[in-house]
């Protein structure tokens, strides 16, 4: 590795804000389901007495049946105490569970130990969340994935890791990043760049290293280029199509589609109610099996992708599959395997071929920035020369978001 890689700047000092993942404290109010999130809720409304409540909810000593809290932003819910509560439940809104995984959340504050208000607060339909993991040593997975959705953070592997807003406030305003840096590399690559190139260009370059995840700086224009159309790819996938959506370019909005001949599909029905343990893959027929039911083509890479060390599918079957304690509310579960269900594996086992595809092409790229020769003006010290670095201290906590009006405990007025 030259010395112009050693001096990369950091992720951290290129998107300054991070907030921790989220913590629940309990597994209950996730699903893949949400009308089972709503049959839950029901159960834990109509419990005879507090005992019981308690016995359903798991207190923590963060969140407990009298609990005060304040709401979620964005969502209008109930801040009396869990113990008074007889409404009906929350709607649920979808969030996105570890790096590919999309489960239903009931947006209850009072059900959330740490919720970080300040990510609901910019979570919007200009928004995009940056993933910063701790990938597994000698493994090829990334060290940053991206979501559309709210994340909670969590890793297969029990590594929280970072989450960084793309955007400070809402509306795709006060991009996360420091001041100074998107005009810089205007200069530099004689084009107008704005927040969402570069994290396209984060989504190709960046890598492990000693200090932290690095992000090697473009040299040319010409290089940026190439990495901006890698990058754009790269999240149009990790979104489900919901962002860096350009059908000139192949990247259809909300519709993530392999070429004809490789698309999986059901070719013998999938059982009504799979068991944990009746998923496997026979590489030699490319198929997917759940106990008698296959679905094919499935390429070998979309089985053997990773996340935190774990096989994303093995994974996403387990949580559908598992059952809870009898009389807990994680034992309510949906009744049989919808299409739905269905519909939603086969557009995983198409993203994750499409993802585990670029993946390659995003290394070499990533092993050519990283050799590339050059002086020293594209690392870090150059970000220090040019006043971008280091960060004001201020950019690294939420900004003020003065437009949203939350309601404290028990109906009081929150002010932020």
């Amino acid at each position: 590795m030259n010395a112009v890689s050693d001096d990369a700047p950091l992720l951290h000092d290129l998107m300054p804000w991070s907030v921790r993942p989220l913590r629940v404290g309990r597994s209950w109010p996730t699903a893949p389901d949400p009308a089972c999130l709503r049959a839950r809720w029901a159960v834990l409304t109509s419990a005879p007495d507090d005992t019981v409540r308690a016995a359903l909810l798991h207190p923590t000593r963060a969140r407990g049946l009298y609990t005060p809290v304040a709401q979620l932003p964005g969502h209008r819910t109930p801040t009396t105490a869990l113990a008074r509560e007889d409404g009906p439940c929350p709607e649920p809104v979808r969030i996105q569970h570890g790096p590919h995984d999309q489960l239903w959340l009931i947006p209850d504050h009072r059900l959330i130990d740490v919720a970080r208000p300040e990510l609901w607060r910019v979570a919007d339909e200009q928004q995009l969340f940056v993933i910063e993991q701790a990938p597994p040593q000698d493994s090829h997975e990334a060290v940053v994935t991206f979501s559309a959705l709210l994340p909670d953070g969590r890793s297969p592997a029990g590594k929280p890791g970072w989450i960084r807003p793309l955007f400070r406030r809402p509306g795709g305003r006060d991009p996360n990043l420091a001041p100074g840096l998107t005009r810089w590399l205007s200069a530099l690559m004689t084009t107008e760049v704005d927040a969402a190139d570069v994290l396209a260009w984060i989504a190709v370059v960046a890598r492990p290293g000693p200090r932290g995840c690095a992000v090697p700086l473009p040299r040319e224009p010409g290089q940026w280029q190439e990495g901006l159309a890698l990058g754009r790819r790269s999240l149009w996938l990790h979104t489900r199509g919901s962002r860096c959506a350009d059908p000139a370019e192949g990247r259809d909005t909300d519709r993530l589609r392999l070429p004809g001949g490789s698309r999986p599909y059901v070719r013998a029905p999938l059982p009504t109610a799979p068991q944990a343990g009746e998923l496997s893959y026979d590489p030699q027929e490319r198929t997917l099996r759940i106990g008698p039911g296959r679905i094919a083509p499935v390429a070998p890479e979309a089985w053997e992708l990773t996340a935190g060390g774990v096989r994303v599918l093995e994974t996403w079957y387990r949580r559908r599959t598992a059952t809870g304690e009898p009389g807990s509310l994680e034992s309510l579960r949906p009744a049989a395997w919808s299409r739905v269900t269905t519909s939603e594996l086969l557009e995983l086992i198409s993203t994750l071929t499409l993802l585990a595809r670029l993946r390659g092409e995003v290394r070499d790229f990533a092993a050519r920035v990283a050799a590339a020769k050059g002086g020293a003006a594209f690392g870090a010290g150059a970000l220090r020369a040019a006043g971008i670095l280091p960060v004001a201290s201020e950019r690294r906590r939420p900004a003020s978001v003065l437009e949203h009006h939350e309601e404290g405990p028990d109906g009081q007025f929150a002010l932020l």
